[in-house]
């Protein structure tokens, strides 16, 4: 107690009339390249019971880390015991082309992945944030984190000022739109909070719900991973569902159609964006993919985000791609695949080839 009394004395002797401890967090995260940024209070996340609810409609798939990590998203002490504030981060990617002009054979990538690993990314400025604060307020602790720790980040967003929740799951900000990274910076220094952002702007829209190619919203602000793009193609390791492959259209890797036609990414506007883009992510040949052997995918893509499914998994997505764009050259590669590759990329390229030779079939009939 006497610790976190000092805590907060420090923000006393610290603040001056000019300026306050928090702006000047603001101030350096800014400068490090976050867009975004509020202070929430570390209590009970807000919508923990829902989450909980979530895993119980079985939505999340194969996703069982979520599962054995769910009471540790109850509160953020699970990931810094004695927490007192959150501070959250947004790290806007919105200038990357979200509909780059792409040759007939090849594979789209999301928006977040068309650079080097985010993770790292957002993990070396965090660190740098955490850094500074820990050395402008002596003696406190902070903890930076981004994506795979234990904490509902939206809950803790909303509740910081950075925008409400969207009908498609996706915190939105009236200015940026939803195509940032979030991050958390975790600290036993009691800080002053923004207001919370107590509206929603959806209104009537349901453009994500109507746009989205699986149909993977049972209802507004429901997920059900398993028939969402991205979860499909990244998360899930085990193959494809026969109805839903159809449906991938010529995604590889994520996939933004909710967000595309969300009108508050449209009128977001062009803005300064730090995180590198790399154009050669915008779109890919996946057969130029299918035929890339295990040395040459590490070196192309281990600093991405890409590599998270591994190799097998985006070989299987490729394939299902060429299966729906249908192009009889394909074959050849597929073939290929079928005699060298594991089994899941096998019977990837099998169905694939089915997919080909069934349109070839069709349009002689046809003819």
């Amino acid at each position: 107690m006497a610790n976190r009394l000092s805590h907060s004395l420090t923000l006393v002797e610290m603040a001056t009339p000019a300026t306050t401890l928090e702006a000047r967090l603001k101030e350096e995260a800014h400068a490090r390249g976050f867009a975004l940024v509020g202070i929430a209070p570390a209590t009970e996340a807000d919508g923990f019971h829902h989450f909980q609810d979530w895993l119980a409609h079985g939505y999340a798939g194969e996703m069982k880390y979520l599962h054995r990590s769910a009471e540790s998203r109850r509160h953020p002490d699970a990931v810094l015991p004695g927490v007192r504030s959150v501070v959250m981060l947004g790290l806007d990617y919105s200038d990357v082309p979200s509909s780059p002009i792409r040759e007939p054979r090849s594979a789209r990538i999301a928006k977040y992945a068309q650079g080097p690993d985010y993770h790292r990314y957002i993990w070396d400025r965090v660190n740098e944030l955490s850094a500074w604060l820990e050395r402008e307020a002596p003696g406190c602790t902070a903890h930076g984190v981004t994506d795979t720790a234990p904490i509902l980040e939206r809950d803790f967003a909303r509740r910081a000022g950075l925008g409400w929740v969207g009908k498609n799951t996706m915190l939105i900000h009236p200015e940026h739109g939803s195509f940032f990274f979030l991050a958390a910076l975790l600290t036993d220094l009691v800080l002053d909070a923004d207001l919370p952002f107590t509206a929603s702007h959806c209104g009537t829209c349901t453009a994500c719900l109507e746009a989205c190619p699986t149909q993977a919203f049972p209802l507004p602000m429901v997920l059900d991973a398993t028939r969402c793009i991205s979860y499909l193609t990244i998360e899930h390791r085990s193959p494809i569902p026969e109805e839903l492959r159809p449906l991938l259209g010529d995604w590889l890797f994520g996939c933004d159609v909710c967000q595309d036609v969300c009108p508050w990414n449209r009128k977001s506007g062009k803005r300064d964006v730090s995180f590198p883009h790399d154009s050669g992510l915008e779109a890919i040949d996946p057969a130029e993919l299918l035929a890339m052997d295990a040395d040459a995918f590490r070196k192309r893509f281990k600093p991405t985000a890409i590599f998270r499914p591994r190799r097998s998994a985006l070989l299987r997505n490729a394939a299902l791609v060429l299966g729906n764009i249908g192009d009889e050259c394909a074959i050849p590669v597929l073939e290929k695949a079928i005699a060298i590759e594991e089994e899941l990329v096998r019977e990837a390229a099998r169905w694939a080839i089915e997919q080909i030779r069934s349109r070839g079939n069709d349009r002689v009939t046809e003819d």
